[in-house]
């Protein structure tokens, strides 16, 4: 599954050299994954509700060429990488079909109760399913 989600870059977002900061793309990746999981078929709320948490272990994020201001890109979502316990997202920003930065996101899925890993496949056989099903090469 891919997603793809538009953002219009604010003024705030932008630094001195009137480009988007590097600090904002980990937020620009959140919204989309954010959006990626409700396509997927939950929200993140429920996801909590369940009792499932979905930690970050890590991150890591490539700049090509410089976004500013008012620039609307889009970034593309997908699930590179699937086991019970963790999940790693792939994102792309583009801009009129460049290549504008792209990085990754590591995840656990922990319990909200203990924040001890749990194994989704036995706890959200169906939302397991979804996600196993999206699963795209990296």
């Amino acid at each position: 599954m891919r997603c793809e989600t538009h953002i219009t870059a604010r003024y705030a977002e932008t630094d001195q050299m009137g480009i988007i900061h590097h600090a904002v793309y980990p937020v620009w990746f959140e919204a989309a994954r954010t959006e990626y999981i409700k396509v997927a078929g939950i929200t993140y709320t429920q996801l909590e509700k369940s009792g499932i948490m979905l930690p970050l272990s890590e991150l890591s994020c490539k700049y090509y060429i410089p976004v500013h201001y008012e620039d609307e890109v889009t970034i593309i979502t997908e699930t590179v990488k699937l086991t019970f316990s963790r999940v790693v997202f792939r994102y792309r920003v583009m801009l009129n079909g460049n290549l504008m930065a792209e990085g990754s996101t590591t995840h656990a899925f922990v319990s909200t109760e203990s924040f001890r890993p749990v194994n989704l496949k036995k706890v959200m056989p169906d939302f397991y399913e979804q996600l196993k099903g999206s699963v795209t090469e990296e």
